[in-house]
């Protein structure tokens, strides 16, 4: 009988929290093809805007209030936390005083953070207040992510480097189904790459 009770407890938490929903709307706009996950968490959700066909899995964090932004087809899978400002050098400083209306905040970090279109970003990634991704970067699981990067820039490390370039892996794809290249084009090919390295570390 547990187990009865157990499996349909399982079904009823999926059915309500992990399913795919499309729909969404942000900043005014209808999204048809945009998916939230109801098992992630979005804090100022009034700093975020969203573009359509964006995809945000269970269990991420993020964190708006410095503005945040996902362009077209921006993946963001699970245990991914994203934040637009850092506030814990100005509590280490203020001690007590930081709950007050202290209207200097020494050490208080606060930057947009915009994602471009059809970026990846694996699991347990962490992207910092400040990052600008570039469109169609693959960032691996389990980085930290801070600066600016360039378009289809692979990125792996803590803090992340470039390691590679997705363009490499989407040709030998495109090689095997040539009937998708204009359907890549349309994305991949627009603008010119954003120059910039990673940031250094603070």
């Amino acid at each position: 009988m547990r187990a009865w009770l157990n499996r349909w407890r399982r079904r009823l938490a999926h059915a309500l929290l992990y399913r795919r929903i499309y729909g969404e709307r942000s900043q005014g706009r209808g999204l048809p093809h945009a998916r939230i996950s109801p098992a992630s968490c979005i804090d100022h959700e009034e700093g975020l805007t969203l573009h359509d066909h964006v995809y945000i899995g269970p269990f991420n964090w993020l964190e708006a209030s410095g503005g945040l932004t996902l362009e077209e087809g921006v993946q963001i899978t699970s245990h991914v936390s994203i934040v637009t400002h850092s506030s814990h050098r100005t509590m280490r400083l203020l001690g007590r005083a930081f709950a007050t209306d202290e209207p200097q905040r020494p050490g208080w970090v606060r930057a947009p953070v915009h994602i471009g279109a059809y970026c990846f970003i694996g699991p347990h990634v962490v992207i910092e207040a400040g990052t600008v991704l570039g469109r169609g970067c693959i960032v691996r699981a389990g980085s930290v992510v801070r600066g600016q990067f360039p378009d289809h820039a692979v990125l792996q490390g803590q803090p992340a480097r470039v390691v590679g370039d997705a363009r490499a892996g989407d040709e030998a794809l495109l090689a095997a189904n040539p009937q998708w290249r204009a359907a890549y084009e349309s994305w991949a090919g627009q603008g010119d790459a954003q120059a910039g390295a990673s940031a250094e570390p603070r």
